[in-house]
């Protein structure tokens, strides 16, 4: 099955208007691969800035998103919001959302669910920590997250998994090409067995996790690694060079 490659900017709690200005610029003006999906996701103060700077042939992700449409709801933004902006694409479950404010997997499949019906695509993350890979846990939690948006979710079509082992995420390790492999085989096997065969077919399953224009190659060559989240890297130059992993 002939999955278009995708790589996704998570620029984080980080940036300025003059410094995101510069990686938009730096970006419209580089050579890419035109057969690589690019999405970057700046904080949400910028992402209006972004989608009117940022060249058509890119598209902008919000970093979080409410499952409520409009209300009381301090500090949250809506899909009807985001969409009103030009913004297309969201990112849910990330691990530091998960871990540092306590998002639950019923909570991210919620949104998950409350994204997709209201026309956005979504970057779904999912990942274990180390207490849970050093106890051979890793399937079974990455499943479990899945299951919580299978629960609700029927049409896959407009979801990137993305795998983030949280031990490896802005810490310098990365997961070797065979284990990210591994995990990203059994997820699809997952998707197989649970969703339908087609869904583990057009499925794009991304990695994050330490991404650099250093170990990218040898991760895209993976049959099952359809691209990368990126993080600090997203920041930098070396961003088009792992946009570029399999040109």
């Amino acid at each position: 099955m002939d999955r278009k490659f995708f790589v996704g900017g998570n620029f984080k709690m980080n940036g300025s208007i003059k410094s995101i200005t510069d990686i938009i610029d730096r970006l419209n003006k580089s050579q890419t691969d035109p057969n690589t999906e690019v999405v970057i996701s700046p904080p949400s103060l910028f992402l209006l800035l972004a989608r009117q700077r940022l060249d058509n042939r890119f598209e902008v992700a919000a970093q979080n998103v409410f499952d409520k449409p409009n209300g009381a709801y301090t500090g949250e933004i809506s899909t009807e919001q985001l969409k009103d902006g030009g913004i297309n694409w969201v990112i849910l479950g990330h691990s530091e959302r998960r871990v540092l404010l306590g998002e639950k997997d019923s909570f991210v499949a919620s949104k998950t669910e409350a994204a997709l019906d209201r026309g956005l695509s979504v970057i779904l993350c999912i990942g274990e920590s180390l207490e849970q890979r050093e106890a051979n846990q890793t399937i079974q939690v990455v499943t479990t997250q899945l299951r919580a948006v299978a629960d609700r979710v029927a049409d896959w079509s407009n979801i990137v998994i993305a795998y983030e082992p949280i031990w490896a995420i802005g810490t310098g390790k990365v997961a070797t090409t065979q284990q990210a492999q591994e995990v990203h085989d059994a997820i699809r096997q997952w998707l197989g067995e649970t969703i339908s065969q087609e869904t583990a077919d057009k499925t794009r399953i991304i990695y994050g996790g330490s991404v650099s224009e250093k170990n990218c190659r040898e991760l895209a060559k993976e049959d099952d690694i359809d691209g990368f989240l990126v993080g600090g890297a997203s920041l930098k130059p070396a961003f088009t060079e792992i946009i570029n992993a399999r040109k």
